[in-house]
């Protein structure tokens, strides 16, 4: 190919992956959904978008590798405090019940319905054991369902897709040296993979800590430093045996999670962006890659192996992985309802497919086109139906309004109380012990975790927060904060702080940008001295005189649950029938 061709093909990609998942939010639709006949449609109407064409013998290893940056994003959410009890009970089940199971009827069920031998089912059914955060992530995102359901369902998917890209390296070996190669040789073959990734991702995670900890790397070379040490660790395990690197990076990522002397979440941003990035050049690459002519006579056959997978595997599995746990009837059922195939499964089938055919092995040239069609055809099931039965079920997050209040000074606590008693659902993060001691007696739900984890991060994000209050008595932690927090969450989350008591308070606070809270006379020290001379925070609901004498309006409650503050540029005004937060100016005169 010439340069100007492979600029074409390369800057085709990158439109499509990102022009895609744009109109793709616009739609409020999965972009999975679109991405891959995006990228079939673009390799059959022009041979410029074929990553095999640009990239040549490089085409499989950079899709490795960027799979193993995709599970180290993946391991890096997965929080092991959070995998107890029952959670962690249906996660073991799921893979260790799901994963022979899945494969078994797979395999029985394609060798006669494709035409494929038995080698080739084997490989087929290997591949398509996996689901992964590729697909489950943006489809849990997309459907909100209840947290421990998110849980369950994100463990199972970042760990199975390691397991089954082991497993078919394992079998695709055992496939080329005849398929008679004795279970004990197998096991040890997995076992020996399994090992070579543990090994790995000691290295790659000693590394990380000696960067990021000891030498003390700043975010910008922290987070270059991550992305070197995943892609050189998982190369390195790959050389030694196919999809090692797999397991070392998902280990990584989880034990970079769990190493609480290191900011991790803080570093996240850029690793988000990338694997969003990485995810659609990837599926776009390889769907480009199959032809219309591939997929003559499969489409029908690969329905009712899908049918198969979809309507009876997936619940057995998950009634299995779920049977005595304490998971509703509605969990259950979801669980049994999601078992997208991903990324792994592609980059499986593109590596190995291939290869098995040019061996002579019986049908192996229908893996990767039949993996194609499994993915749209599962991607496009579970995303378009994900919802409605999420919904019909009973396992959506209900769209309550979770506002997040970074403070424990008394007249902050007594703020939570009267927010909490208007219905609204509150968090506090406190940090030093007596300001914790003050929330608990106040019955108020107390945030675990690091202050900026909780306060800016994957915390907020996690609990469901839709608004976040910052009223510690630092201020220029609350405008640094607010300053995080509004460039990480895209819009998602509103973010208030409180005023410094002067221009000249602070060394970045008077000069950060953020919406300030109830206007310029209730600063910080203002309206800590008006609750300290006896001064109430309470909510009454409006009326024509819905502000008392010597009273100041703090927040708004909407019929819709939506919680409007009073802020320097901003006085929302209330309707009949809402709720109003104020600050009294005694003990003795609020109401109740």
């Amino acid at each position: 190919m010439t340069t100007d061709q492979i600029l074409v093909g390369v800057a085709l990609i990158l439109v499509l992956a990102v022009g895609v998942q744009v109109l793709a939010s616009r739609l409020r639709i999965p972009a999975l959904i679109v991405l891959l006949p995006a990228g079939f449609i673009a390799g059959a109407l022009t041979t410029d978008v074929n990553p095999q064409r640009l990239l040549g013998a490089a085409f499989q290893p950079l899709v490795s590798l960027s799979v193993a940056l995709i599970l180290y994003d993946a391991g890096l959410s997965l929080d092991l405090r959070k995998l107890t009890g029952h959670t962690r009970t249906v996660v073991v089940r799921l893979i260790v019940v799901g994963v022979p199971l899945t494969w078994a009827v797979a395999t029985l069920v394609a060798a006669p319905l494709l035409g494929m031998s038995r080698g080739a089912a084997l490989e087929l059914g290997a591949i398509l054991v996996v689901s992964g955060p590729t697909v489950v992530t943006p489809l849990l995102a997309f459907v909100r369902p209840v947290e421990r359901l998110q849980r369950v369902l994100a463990w199972e998917g970042s760990l199975i897709d390691p397991v089954g890209g082991i497993l078919g390296a394992v079998v695709f070996h055992g496939v080329l040296a005849g398929a008679h190669r004795h279970l004990g040789s197998q096991l040890g073959l997995f076992l020996g993979s399994l090992g070579i990734g543990l090994a790995g991702a000691i290295v790659g995670t000693a590394a990380l800590w000696l960067l990021l900890r000891v030498l003390g790397l700043g975010e910008v070379l922290g987070t270059s430093a991550q992305l070197a040490v995943v892609v050189g660790v998982a190369a390195g395990c790959d050389i030694v045996r196919d999809d090692a690197g797999l397991i070392a990076a998902i280990i990584m990522g989880v034990a970079m999670a769990n190493m609480r002397s290191i900011d991790i979440p803080a570093r996240r941003p850029f690793f988000e962006t990338l694997v969003q990035l990485v995810i659609g050049l990837l599926f776009v690459s390889i769907s480009a890659t199959i032809t219309p002519a591939s997929l003559r006579h499969l489409v029908p056959p690969t329905i009712g192996l899908v049918a198969v997978l979809v309507l009876a595997v997936r619940p057995v599995v998950a009634a299995l992985a779920t049977l005595r746990t304490e998971l509703s009837r509605g969990e259950r059922a979801f669980t049994g309802w999601m078992a997208p195939r991903g990324i792994v499964a592609a980059a499986t089938a593109t590596t190995f497919s291939a290869t098995l055919s040019a061996h002579g092995v019986g049908g192996a040239a229908k893996i990767l086109p039949v993996t194609f069609l499994v993915i749209a055809v599962t991607v496009t099931v579970y995303g378009l139906s994900a919802a409605p039965v999420a919904r019909a079920v009973g396992v959506l997050n209900q769209p309550r309004a979770r506002t997040l209040l970074v403070g424990g000074a008394p007249w902050v606590v007594e703020l939570g109380c009267a927010l909490q008693a208007t219905g609204l659902d509150v968090l506090v993060w406190a940090g030093q012990e007596d300001e914790r001691a003050r929330v608990r007696q106040a019955h108020l739900e107390l945030a675990e975790g690091e202050l900026l984890a909780s306060a800016t991060g994957q915390g907020a994000q996690l609990e469901g927060v839709t608004a976040v209050l910052l009223l510690t008595d630092e201020d220029d932690f609350n405008a640094l904060a607010s300053t995080v927090l509004q460039a990480g969450d895209e819009g998602e989350v509103q973010v208030y702080r409180l005023g410094p008591p002067s221009e000249a308070h602070g060394v970045v606070a008077p000069f950060m940008g953020g919406d300030i809270l109830f206007g310029d006379d209730l600063s910080r020290t203002a309206l800590a001295a008006r609750y300290a001379d006896g001064g109430r925070i309470f909510a009454r609901p409006a009326d024509d005189h819905f502000v008392p004498d010597g009273s100041d309006l703090l927040f708004v409650l909407r019929g819709d649950g939506h919680l409007e503050p009073v802020t320097r540029t901003a006085r929302p005004s209330p309707r009949a029938g809402e709720t109003v937060v104020l600050l009294g100016p005694d003990r003795a005169n609020a109401p109740g």
